[in-house]
């Protein structure tokens, strides 16, 4: 009886799915300094804090997932991956209002930049770049812009820096 259980046990082992290869390239390595636990202040006024968001490396480190949680407003997720194909990160941003915006992008000159078509109702369409930097300091800042002549123009949106959790 233990012959064929363990004959068994070595067919199941030989017939078993490798797991997929990590996703451990530089490329993937994109977003990494973003990754933790944040309190968040608008870069106008650093001493008011604004939001939390935690930022996770997740599956195999093939995503990166932010839950932005505001302090006065309802939140969003972020799911964002790298495509090795093409060398070009992507983001899904959903909110707690209905619908979602895709972003595209990469690193360029030491920060990640990713750029997006924000759906308004009844408004012009207007394009958004996220220009993600880490500081010094540790810090991460996050810079939104907005146009909405297809960025011939830009205009700020947002401006928030990201400090790390005590403790985290």
């Amino acid at each position: 009886m233990n012959i064929i259980a363990t004959a068994l046990l070595l067919l199941q082992a030989a017939n078993a799915t490798p797991p997929p290869p990590a996703c451990d390239s530089e490329g993937h390595a994109g977003f990494d300094f973003w990754v933790g636990e944040w309190d968040v202040y608008a870069a106008s006024n650093l001493d008011t804090k604004v939001a939390d968001s935690r930022i996770e490396r997740k599956h195999n480190g093939c995503a990166v997932i932010e839950n932005w949680m505001p302090l006065n407003a309802q939140g969003g997720t972020s799911l964002n991956h790298y495509d090795p194909t093409n060398g070009r990160w992507y983001q899904k941003w959903v909110g707690s209002a209905p619908g979602a915006v895709e972003f595209v992008g990469g690193v360029a000159e030491g920060k990640m930049v990713l750029t997006g078509n924000w759906p308004s109702p009844g408004a012009p369409q207007t394009l958004v770049r996220m220009t993600y930097t880490k500081n010094e300091d540790g810090s991460v800042r996050q810079f939104g812009e907005a146009s909405t002549d297809h960025g011939l123009s830009w205009q700020t949106s947002f401006d928030f820096i990201y400090r790390p959790k005590s403790g985290a």
